[in-house]
Parts: structure tokens; sequence; C-alpha cells
């Protein structure tokens, strides 16, 4: 069968006659359309926690259907087996293991009733696609349509002919309620019979998040009534409370006309909104506005073209892709103004962007590496901003949310970023402000955060910090998550390390390389784990390695199996603590074969994805199959990550095996079905797994190509023979960004039987 070449170029298919002599010498350019290959609804199920609606790449709106409104599952607001609709807001998280946002929420419904309305949908009735998402309710005889620009959402909505046409307008709509998301303030604005303007103000993982908005109507709307906080209200201009809904009609609706709504977002006040519906959506044409979402994201995913014969493997890749390129997400209006992490009104300067949505402790081991592949320069756009936000709060964040600090996960790796990119060589970043504010999160400076009210800000300079600044381990019978500090600490450090250097800090870099060693600190030789330790200095007993207590154990989201592995900076000395490859690769080995129980009533929900104890559902492990490399075992790892990727990943709702938490999960899959991984953000050095496809281009911003062949690819060929880069044979199978900047080719000879010397 000859194989296909399905092309990242989005290419004009139509013959060319080109006179040559007396001879017509005809060419065809094949149309490769890669949206096809993107399906929305991937990770959807499961507890991938993903939305199916209309986003722009990085998009600051992003407009879905709200299926679900409390608990894990309702992370993002949808979730694939649901059938019930509560309407269509304007943002949503990705893939986030918590719940925010779902701000400003319409609904379309035909009949009186009391309360809010609430749809009900066949799923053979949902269409989900790049830069659309259309939906037949069965309770109300109406399609609804979305698509989105990057701050502006549009919908499109066509009542049955003899229907009366009313739309819920729900300002106080809240997702995660039962966690503790509320409302502060709400306002709503009439302005004649067309518009409609106002404020949502909500406390929850965001603890102030203000979300303005500004509403146009193609149809002339009459009020039914205006609910504010719980009761309903005399007619008014303005209404003002912790709760409001509005129902509408639009009875002068024409029978055989949609209703057109176009609804714009800010996160500075009314007037911004309104310039950014102006700047991005004057117009009422949903179809132009859809096509130009198609086109921003098909110039997105030319970012990387791949060759196979599998189209499965195609939707699961660019899907990923697509992921890959929703967060870090806008936060500006179009004119610049943005609310600062003092929650300052700010403009950005220049070609500065601010942004939010930084999952940092998760997609510094992927998502970012990958960035600094495919663009450069946003890569530096967002270590300027994280630096910015240092400026702005005084702290790097670890988890911002429209300028929030949340305090969300372990230590400070926004570090990681920083080094990452830094070490990459990536231009435009200040390495003196890099180590400054790097070294403020390694240090212990409570008063810095002395006179905030705000207690996550207070929780970035943390009681781990005192200890490990004052060269001690952290006890695990004062602090809760001991061990999980401790090594991601001492991973960060090496990060600082290595800035440090290329800022010419020698004193500095001496200093964090070794603090970076204090992970030796949680390892017993005798059990051969990472366990916590008393102030004592005694190991906590008992012990089980298989124990999980969610936020209560000296280990966060994990277990002792799982996080034993992570010293991604000094593998070297890891496997110096076991005592040499031979018993590494042994512990090793357990790790994958012992038995997936996992122990405790209050266990991770987050432990997804095992074999053995492995968890490729949470991020602790993403790293860990590549270690085989570094202990002279590689065909270990080619076998392990043949199996991640074909049992973990797939094209259905249910297709990502965790939270996909804003591009990680999808990040690691891009990685490694191209061929490689970095083990260790902050040294620009990968290493090689297992390709799937047999041939991958990445043209990069310098004009280059950097290209990887797979040659005897297939199913059953899952190990690595030979690898060779720009034709010369390599010894070990590791390779630098630099090699990849300069447009090299790897090519990667595959065979079915493990090569072991």
């Amino acid at each position: 069968m000859k194989k296909i070449l399905y092309s990242l170029v989005i290419l004009v298919s139509l013959f060319f006659l080109i006179g040559c002599s007396n001879k017509e010498n005809v060419s065809k350019k094949q149309d490769i359309d890669l949206l096809q290959y993107v399906d929305p609804f991937i990770g959807t199920g499961f507890h991938g926690h993903t939305f199916p609606g209309p986003v722009m790449p990085h998009g600051m709106l992003q407009l879905s259907p709200d299926t679900k409104l409390n608990g894990w599952d309702a992370s993002s607001g949808y979730h694939y087996d649901d059938n019930t609709i509560y309407g269509f807001s304007h943002t949503h998280l990705s893939g986030t293991g918590i719940g925010d946002l779902g701000d400003i929420l319409l609904l379309p419904y035909t009949e009186k009733i009391k309360g809010k309305p609430i749809a009900t949908f066949d799923k053979s009735d949902e269409q989900a696609k790049v830069g659309y998402y259309s939906v037949k309710f069965n309770n109300y005889d109406i399609k609804a349509e979305l698509t989105a620009t990057n701050r502006v959402g549009m919908h499109k909505y066509q009542y049955d002919t003899e229907s009366d046409k009313k739309l819920l307008l729900d300002i106080g709509h809240i997702l995660q309620r039962t966690w503790g998301h509320s409302n502060v303030y709400n306002e709503l604005e009439i302005i004649g019979n067309k518009t409609i303007r106002g404020l949502k103000h909500s406390k929850g993982w965001a603890n102030s998040h203000k979300v303005y908005f500004y509403a146009e109507f193609s149809s002339p709307f009459k009020i039914d009534s205006v609910i504010v906080d719980e009761k309903s209200v005399s007619r008014s201009n303005i209404y003002r409370g912790k709760n409001i809904y509005a129902k509408l009609n639009f009875n002068t609706l024409k029978n055989n006309d949609a209703l057109l709504v176009k609804v714009s977002i800010s996160p500075v006040d009314t007037d911004g909104a309104q310039k950014n519906m102006k700047a991005e959506l004057d117009h009422w044409d949903f179809n132009d506005v859809r096509k130009e979402n198609k086109e921003a994201w098909a110039k997105e995913l030319q970012k990387i073209k791949v060759t196979t014969e599998n189209k499965d493997d195609l939707v699961i890749f660019y899907t990923a892709l697509y992921h890959s390129m929703i967060a870090p997400m806008i936060y500006q209006d179009v004119d610049g103004r943005y609310r600062g992490m003092d929650k300052m009104i700010r403009k950005s300067t220049g070609n500065q962007v601010n942004y939010t949505v930084y999952s940092l402790w998760d997609t510094f081991r992927a998502l970012h590496p990958l960035m600094t592949i495919l663009d450069e320069k946003k890569s530096a756009d967002w270590v300027n901003n994280l630096l910015l936000k240092y400026k702005e709060g005084g702290i790097l964040p670890m988890w911002p949310l429209a300028s929030n600090y949340t305090a969300t996960m372990v230590g400070y790796p926004a570090v990681a970023n920083i080094a990452d990119a830094l070490s990459k060589g990536i231009p435009g970043i200040d390495k003196k402000l890099a180590l400054a504010a790097s070294l403020t999160s390694a240090s212990y400076k409570p008063e810095l955060v002395a006179d905030t009210k705000n207690e996550r800000k207070k929780a970035l300079m943390p009681l781990y910090n005192k200890y490990v600044n004052e060269g001690k381990h952290i006890p695990a019978d004062k602090i809760v998550k001991s061990v999980s500090f401790g090594l991601e600490m001492a991973y960060y450090d090496g990060c600082i390390a290595e800035i440090a250097k290329l800022a010419k800090n020698d004193s500095l870099n001496k200093i964090f390389n070794e603090r970076a060693k204090n992970y030796t600190l949680y390892f017993d030789k005798e059990t051969g784990f990472m366990r916590g330790k008393n102030a004592n200095g005694t190991w906590v007993k008992p012990f089980n390695p298989k124990y999980s207590s969610h936020e209560k154990s000296q280990y966060i989201e994990g277990n002792a199996w799982q996080w034993t592995w992570f010293v991604p900076h000094d593998i070297k000395g890891l496997i110096k603590l076991y005592g040499g490859e031979e018993a590494f690769t042994e512990k090793l080995d357990t790790l994958f074969t012992t038995s997936s129980e996992i122990e405790g009533e209050n266990a991770s929900s987050d432990i997804t994805g095992l074999i053995g104890q492995y968890a490729h559902g949470n991020e602790p492990s993403h790293h860990v199959a590549y270690l085989y490399n570094y202990a002279g075992q590689p065909w270990k790892t080619q076998k392990l990550v043949d199996q991640i990727l074909k049992e973990f990943y797939s094209s259905k709702p249910d297709g990502i095996i965790g939270n996909e938490d804003c591009g990680q999960m999808s990040a690691w899959y891009i990685l490694s079905a191209m061929g490689f991984y970095q083990v260790a953000p902050g040294n620009p050095t990968y290493t090689i797994g297992r390709p799937i496809f047999d041939k991958v281009k990445i043209p990069l911003e310098n004009g280059k190509t950097f290209t990887i062949i797979t040659e005897n690819n297939s199913q059953e060929n899952k190990y690595v023979q030979e690898a060779y880069l720009n034709d010369i044979k390599m010894d070990m199978l590791f390779f630098n960004h630099s090699d990849i900047k300069n447009g090299s080719t790897l090519k990667i000879v595959m065979g079915n039987k493990p090569k072991k010397n």
C-alpha cells in the first residue's frame, strides 16, 4: 500500500499547466486539511477535563457548553457522559484538576418556566470541530451554534418558527459552587433594546476575579423578568446584587431568522469589552468568524508535519497539538490594558502581551519545552510575562489565574521555565532579572508577603523554604507533603544554578548546585525509596510505598513509588545512591511490574494510567520511562513508551488517561510520538524513545527544518537498532537543543528485537 503523506502545510489542490517547449507537464498539489484530524471531544470523557467549545490559539475567551456544575469532573464545566446543558458560558479551563470560571452564561429556550431553564440533548445531535460547536436540544426545538474570536463569543440560535423565542442571560452562573466558588458582585445594565453590559465578580480558586462583558443582539429584546438574589425586581436600567439573571424574549424575530448574539469580555472594564468587540467583531457574519478561527488554527498546526499511514494516530497527534495551544491564555484587552498581579490596571508596552493560566507545575515538564522548539517568541514572551508578574506582585507565581496568586502545587516551578528558555539560548530575556526573581522564590523572607491579606500569596513563602535555606530536611512530622516539596525544590534549585551560571554569577551557581543535592536527604538506602523524615532525623513509620492520602501525606498526588524517581537534574547521582546501574534498573523494573493497587482510604484520584505503580495520569511520573536510557537499558524505555502511547492515548472522548492539565498530557504525547523527550527542563538535552511516525518535519523560525526519519517503522518494530544525527552514527541516544536549532536530520532505525549492546 502506498503511504499517504499527511502534510502539515495546507496546500491548494489544483493542476498547474506549465508550458515547456512543446510539452505539457502537469503537477498536482494535494490539499490536506489538518483540521479534520482535530477532535475537541477527546479528553472530555473519563477525567481528561477538557472542553469541546470554540477557542482561538491562546485565546482569552473559551465559549463552551456547561453540562456539569460541581465535582471533580466539572472542572471544565463539561463531561462527555452528560445529556443536559445549563447554558453556554465564555470562560473555561482546559484539563485542570480544580474548577473555576464559567463566566456569563446564555441559554436559548422556548417555554414559560419558573426558575432557570435547562436543556437536554442526544449525543448524536452534538458536534464539535475546530472553531465550532453545535447542538440541537430535544426538549426545546432549537439548534445552537457557537464560534469565537480571541475576546468575543458568537452565538447563533435557530428557533422553531411556532415557538416563543426566549433567552436566559445568567450573570451569576457559577461552576464549582460546592467547592466554594461564589459571587461577590453582579451588575447588569440595559442599553437600549439590543445591548446589555455588566460585570461578574466572583471568588473561588481565583481569589478575586472580575469579568466585564458587553453583549449585542441581532434582534430587539424585551425583558420578561430580572431576578436579583432570588427575587424578581421591578424594571430598571441597572441591576446590582450578588446573583443576577435575566429572561429575555425575542418574539419580534422573524420566523426564519436566527438570533445572533455577540458577547465580548474584558478583565478591565465594560469600555474595554466594548472596544474588544469593535476591534475583533464589528459584523454579524457567523461563517466568517468561524472561517477566521479555522485559519488561525491551521497556521498553528503547520508547526509540525508528520507522515504516517495510521489516520487514528493523526487524530490523536493533531488533537494533542490543538490542546497544547489553548493555555497560557491572553489576558489583556485589544488596547493593551490588563489587571496586574497587584490588581492595578496596567498597560502592555511594545510587543508585550499579558497572559494567564500557567499550570506551571504540570507544564514545565513537556508543554513549555515543546514550545521552545515550535515558538521561541512565545516562549520568551511567557518567561518575560512571569518576570513581569514578579515585578507587579513581588514574587513569581506558581499557578497564576486571572491575576491571582493561587499557590497551587509544589515549590517554585516558574524557575524551570525560566532556566529552560535561557539554557536554550532563547533571546530577549533579562538574565539578571531572572536570577533575582528566582532567588526571591527560593529564599525565606516572610516579610515580603506579610502585608497581604491573601493567604494564597503568603503560601508562596512557605515554611518549607526555611528548612531548605537552613540546609535541613523538611520534617514530615511538622509539615505535610514534605518529600514532594523536598525533591521538587532540589530540582528547582538546580534550575537556579543554571540561571546563575548563564548570568555569570559563579558564587550563586556553586551555592545552588549544592542545594540541588538535597534530594539525598530523603533517600532511605534500606528500602530504596524517598521517605519522610521526622525533625529528629528518624524515618516516619509505618511505611507503605503504595499508600496515598490526598493532600495529607508526605507525597502530593502520589506515593513513594511514584515520587522516588523525581531527581531529573541528577540521574547519575540517583543511580549512585542505589549503588550502580544494576541495582537502579532492578528497582525501576519493580516499579513497572509490582501490583497496581493503591492503598489508603483517601488515595489521590490523580493516580491513573497505571503500569505497576507508574502513574501516567499524573505529572510526577512523566519522565520515568526514559530513565532506562541513563542506565544502559534503552530498550526498556522503548517498550514502555510504545505501551504508554498505545494504551493511554486514543481518539475517543476518554482518550486522555488523566487530567489534561493545560496541555501537559498532550505535550508528552507529541514529543514522545515524534521520538524524543526532555527529561530535565533547564538542561537542553533530549533522549530518544520510540518514534511512531515515519517522518517528522518541524519548520523552525530561523528558516531551517529539524527532520526525524524513522526507518523500518511498524507496530512490531518498537526497538531502536541505530540512530544517526546528520548521517553520523550516535553512540548514545541523546542529542542537544542546538542540534534542533541547527536544522539537523535525525534518522532512527527500528527493529522487532531489543538491541542490548
